[in-house]
């Protein structure tokens, strides 16, 4: 019968750990491309239950010569979906819905991120869960429309979770 040292239970606890991280690292969201947009990064916060209203956000970078406008967006999810901006007045914020659609000029990236640029999905028919998946349809000026998979991050999520910050995580773990 084979003995085990100390050395090489500490090479099977680490091949275990390195194991499990990357069969639990998160998938990154979907990039997806319509004719010169590439769209990334796509994510909304969970809702409490019973809120109306809740927020989307994604990237979208145009790598073409000419400029396209997302015009709109539709979901299942909810009653409407409208283009938002959100600013600072005088030390009031101010919400408003974007007349027109938001630019995205060529050879530049828009981000739609909380406290600027968002999706404002009204009239919601059921709360954002953690964990769900939402489909959005995005109507664009010139790529036309493209189903887009938001992944609902938590109710004061900052940002679309990366695996980058689960791998930091183990990183720091001590053996």
């Amino acid at each position: 019968m084979r003995r085990l040292t100390t050395t090489s239970i500490a090479y099977a606890a680490l091949a275990a750990v390195l194991a499990a991280c990357l069969v639990a690292v998160p998938a990154r969201a979907q990039e997806v491309k319509a004719g010169d947009l590439v769209i990334s990064q796509a994510w909304s916060r969970a809702t409490p239950k019973g809120a109306r209203t809740g927020g989307s956000y994604l990237t979208i970078e145009n790598k073409g010569s000419a400029a396209d406008r997302l015009i709109g967006a539709t979901s299942d999810a909810a009653g409407s979906v409208q283009v938002h901006e959100m600013s600072m007045d005088g030390g009031v914020m101010k919400m408003r819905p974007l007349e027109g659609g938001l630019a995205i000029e060529p050879g530049k990236t828009v981000k739609l991120a909380p406290g600027g640029y968002h999706l404002m999905m009204m009239d919601l028919k059921n709360p954002l869960k953690q964990g769900d998946k939402l489909p959005i349809t995005l109507e664009f000026e010139k790529a036309g429309k493209v189903q887009v998979t938001f992944d609902v991050q938590g109710v004061g999520a900052q940002g679309p979770a990366a695996a980058g910050d689960h791998m930091q995580m183990h990183k720091d773990m001590k053996m």
